[in-house]
């Protein structure tokens, strides 16, 4: 059954949030140190000021704009946003957002595609926001792809797309193995060298770019990749006891090129929905989970940015045998569809105009 779903914070939780955030206890840092230990107190210091302003009631209505609902798959209840197309027919995409987002990930896109002829099913991943928390083991990216498939089914949905960035960039493909889907539009393809000095030699600029990305990455911020794989349940005591220490442990992928209210929406929702803890088992749960070994043939589409790790396109076409569009953008961001959201859905129109 899948049944209406508004976002209605009792102001119980609103009154203990603003004690917690007046509260914060503030971590020393070295002076003069910038972010060579990490997030920086400063950047935390702003992010809680900017929570205490924020007009939470404001930003619920706004969100409450878009019709939500919520069903039960596998267990889990799963919320998403299903927004129809402004055109007579329109064909359907899934929109799959990863950690530290949410579904607000594609808030921005919406307007343009539903007007492009598209309808939207824009879900919280389970564990995340309104999705969580998981109450069970087992929710890899394969489980995943399995419930979501099964959404797209109950909503009457025969043939979909889908759009995915983040975890959601490893998801999709995952659905174009299982499900009618008719192409994958992602932001990252997560597919790495196996070791092979050979596999260096004749790297082009683009590729070499992406690798000194990727390495950079590996060696400065894969700290928290780590403890989400080895460690979440150590994790999760904190960042659902304290605000301060959700904003500082998210906007490692949250950063300062993105502006407040993108942040404090998605921290809002991981906070109020008890969900911060749950979102990060995810990471465990793929790295206990068996790998796909098959590659996928359902037709792939990239648009990445610059600064971003957007894959490595010899090593993706390795695990992806249909890629029809590698696309990189001079954008620095994780978000590209927050961030350059009518170059983004222009994109994903282009793309499923094709392959629908």
């Amino acid at each position: 059954m899948i049944r209406p779903f508004r976002i209605e914070i009792p102001q119980s939780d609103l009154d203990d949030l603003h004690s917690r955030l007046a509260r914060t206890r503030w971590a020393d840092q070295i002076p003069g140190s910038g972010d060579a230990y990490g997030v920086t107190t400063d950047r935390v210091r702003h992010l809680v000021e900017q929570w205490q302003r924020l007009d939470w009631r404001a930003l619920e209505a706004k969100l409450n704009e878009h019709p939500q609902f919520s069903t039960e798959i596998d267990g889990q209840d799963i919320h998403f946003l299903h927004l129809k197309s402004k055109r007579d027919t329109g064909f359907p995409l899934l929109l799959l957002h990863g950690w530290p987002g949410t579904f607000a990930e594609f808030l921005a896109v919406a307007g343009p595609l539903t007007e492009a002829g598209y309808d939207l099913v824009i879900p919280s991943l389970p564990g995340y926001a309104f999705s969580g928390p998981t109450t069970s083991t087992g929710w890899n990216d394969q489980r995943t792809a399995r419930a979501l498939a099964e959404l797209m089914e109950r909503l009457g949905y025969d043939r979909f797309g889908v759009v995915g960035n983040d975890h959601g960039a490893q998801i999709a493909p995952q659905l174009g193995r299982i499900a009618p889907v008719s192409g994958v539009h992602v932001s990252q393809v997560f597919s790495f060298p196996s070791g092979d000095p050979a596999e260096f030699a004749d790297l082009t600029e683009d590729e070499q770019s992406a690798l000194a990305t990727l390495t950079w990455f590996a060696e400065n911020k894969m700290s928290f990749n780590t403890l989400h794989s080895q460690q979440p349940q150590t994790l999760a005591h904190a960042i659902v006891d304290s605000p301060a220490g959700l904003a500082g442990w998210n906007s490692q992928l949250l950063g300062p090129d993105l502006d407040d209210e993108f942040v404090l929406t998605h921290l809002a929702l991981h906070w109020f929905s008890g969900s911060a803890g749950s979102a990060v088992r995810q990471y465990y749960e793929n790295a206990k989970a068996p790998r796909q070994a098959e590659p996928t043939t359902v037709p792939l589409a990239l648009s990445g940015s610059i600064g971003d790790f957007h894959g490595i396109r010899r090593f993706a076409e390795r695990d992806h045998t249909a890629i029809v569009s590698w696309r990189v953008h001079d954008v620095p961001t994780h978000y590209l569809h927050h961030a350059a959201p009518e170059l983004a859905a222009a994109e994903i129109a282009e793309f499923f105009a094709e392959y629908r």
